[in-house]
């Protein structure tokens, strides 16, 4: 079996995505004139059975993002629970209420990120229940997850993986750099557009509705650990540290701080079983736990 190789949950859950981007069979919005996305998102809303599906509209492939049914609390109650008992401020749940009000929070930071000069969707036309949005390909090109190439590059070989994980720390960097945070800075969330600039999605909830933004910085660099540190770990761990260390070394002193609390309080993790037989997450943690220890040892030398 090869450790590179992501399966499970994890390629179920990129393949129905896979599924879910293929364009719907829809033609323009009866009466809509060229360009008329209000009208499009108006008349196409009620007809699309899945909260996200993309659509083409006259040339161009747009997103329609409608409000699904709102989330509970529950959950999120137990979460913050375990941040607390852990004293890792960093991962405490993010309220997502879904429904209209995660249409509109989405709405409001892909025009915040915009402002700042960072390349996510456009919104194209807005209303209560439901958000149209641009898609980041270009001239018939689509765009590619980063999930997608870190898989593949894996396939190739340690050098070729850490080469595109280390553009993905460059593209959090870029955030970071114009004073702003993600939402659920995963590798699935990161897009490369087809002339090469790393894209932004999925911005259904606000971190900094319950964060400082030294904290939802943090958050990032370590959402983006999460996603990618077992295929780091069974690639190249002691580089991808390297690595981490580098593209840490400009951070700026608060979110250091706040990512060397959490590798000191996940130090234990570290000696979970590696045996895949307790489960992917009991990997991934262990895997994040590492790469943050040998980090917090290079920082502290």
């Amino acid at each position: 079996m090869n450790p590179l190789r992501r399966g499970g949950a994890a390629t179920r859950l990129y393949s129905q995505r896979g599924a879910a981007s293929a364009p719907a069979p829809l033609d323009d919005a009866p009466g809509s004139a060229p360009g008329d996305y209000a009208e499009f998102l108006r008349v196409t809303l009620p007809r699309q059975a899945k909260n996200v599906a993309s659509h083409r509209f006259g040339s161009e492939r747009v997103w329609l993002k409608k409000a699904g049914p709102r989330h509970g609390k529950w959950g999120y109650r137990v979460m913050a629970l375990a941040a607390r008992l852990a004293g890792l401020d960093v991962i405490k749940p993010v309220p997502n209420p879904g429904g209209e009000a995660a249409i509109a929070t989405e709405a409001r930071r892909l025009k915040q990120l915009a402002a700042a000069g960072l390349r996510v969707p456009i919104v194209l036309a807005q209303q209560a229940d439901g958000l149209l949005i641009s898609d980041l390909g270009e001239s018939g090109r689509a765009t590619v997850v980063l999930q997608e190439r870190i898989d593949q590059a894996a396939a190739a070989g340690p050098a070729a993986l850490l080469a595109v994980w280390r553009e993905g720390l460059a593209a959090i960097a870029a955030v970071h750099l114009c004073g702003q945070h993600l939402s659920q800075a995963f590798d699935r969330n990161l897009v490369q557009c087809p002339d090469g600039v790393i894209g932004y999605i999925d911005f259904e909830d606000d971190p900094s509705e319950v964060m400082t933004l030294a904290e939802c910085q943090a958050r990032d660099w370590l959402s983006y650990l999460h996603s990618t540190a077992m295929m780091l770990e069974a690639a190249a761990p002691q580089a991808a540290g390297q690595h981490w260390h580098a593209a840490l070394s400009s951070v700026n002193e608060e979110v250091r701080e706040r990512i060397a609390n959490a590798a000191r309080r996940m130090k234990w993790a570290q000696k979970l079983p590696a045996s895949r037989r307790w489960g992917r997450d009991t990997q991934r943690v262990r895997a994040v736990a590492r790469l943050l220890g040998q980090w917090y040892e290079l920082n502290k030398a």
